[in-house]
């Protein structure tokens, strides 16, 4: 038998819109944007099972779930992809190459902003976790067969113990409607992330206004002391 280990103390750590089974079990399901029957998941032996709507804090709470349990070894992506965000698609992309600038690297999703996600989480989240896709494969029978045949190449427990991490609610993808959160449409997401992109090119030309002043004072700053020595040198050329 694999060998084991405890998960962090309450977990899953944060919580969210999805079902628990074994938390031995070595393979979590994301069902992205399918509504499926997540009991059923667990009970075919999985250690946790959801929908993940967001490409930022939705993956940010799947990930901070996984890096806090060592048992769970293998992802299991199915379920259809979510219209604008494609949280499969970052997902899987942040898995591969990571994030740089907070963005995750080669997402096409319309804001793939990781904010509460350090180096070492994703690290641990690459090295802990193998990727499996079946991505916009609903049928219940086809899922809990991957499942049976990942948990059956269980290869035990991550070495390292559980991380855990905060998510901050704050900010993200998502909108309060009527007292709910739910995730902006494709849309609104594409809004938000041009703005995001926007605001960053502000900043950048900021900073290059900035150097441009400091370089052009500084070239100023320049002539007026070689203008100060060069009279001072005449002054004692014409004194002597």
């Amino acid at each position: 038998m694999a060998d084991k280990k405890s998960p962090a103390s309450g977990w899953p750590v944060v919580q969210g819109d999805f079902h628990t089974g074994d938390p031995q079990s070595c393979v979590a399901v994301v069902t992205m944007g399918s509504h499926l029957d997540e009991q059923a998941i667990c009970n075919a032996g999985a250690a946790i099972a959801g929908s993940c709507k967001t490409e930022n804090l939705g993956l940010e709470k799947i990930i901070a779930n996984i890096i806090s349990n060592p048992n769970i070894r293998f992802v299991l992506n199915c379920g259809t992809e979510v219209k604008g965000h494609l949280s499969g698609q970052s997902f899987m992309a942040l898995h591969k190459d990571g994030i740089s600038g907070g963005k995750i690297v080669g997402a096409q999703g319309a804001i793939p902003f990781i904010e509460n996600l350090d180096d070492a989480a994703i690290k641990r989240f690459q090295e802990q976790i193998e990727m499996v896709d079946i991505m916009e494969s609903e049928d219940m029978g086809a899922i809990s067969a991957k499942i049976k045949e990942l948990t059956a190449r269980d290869p035990g427990a991550f070495g390292a113990d559980p991380m855990i991490i905060e998510v901050k609610e704050a900010g993200g993808a998502e909108e309060e409607v009527g007292g709910e959160v739910r995730p902006l449409s494709g849309e609104l997401a594409l809004i938000h992330a041009r703005m995001k992109i926007i605001e960053q090119m502000v900043t950048d030309i900021g900073y290059r206004d900035r150097f441009a002043a400091g370089v052009y004072a500084g070239k100023v700053e320049g002539v007026m002391i070689g203008l100060i020595v060069s009279f001072a040198i005449l002054g004692f050329i014409l004194l002597g």
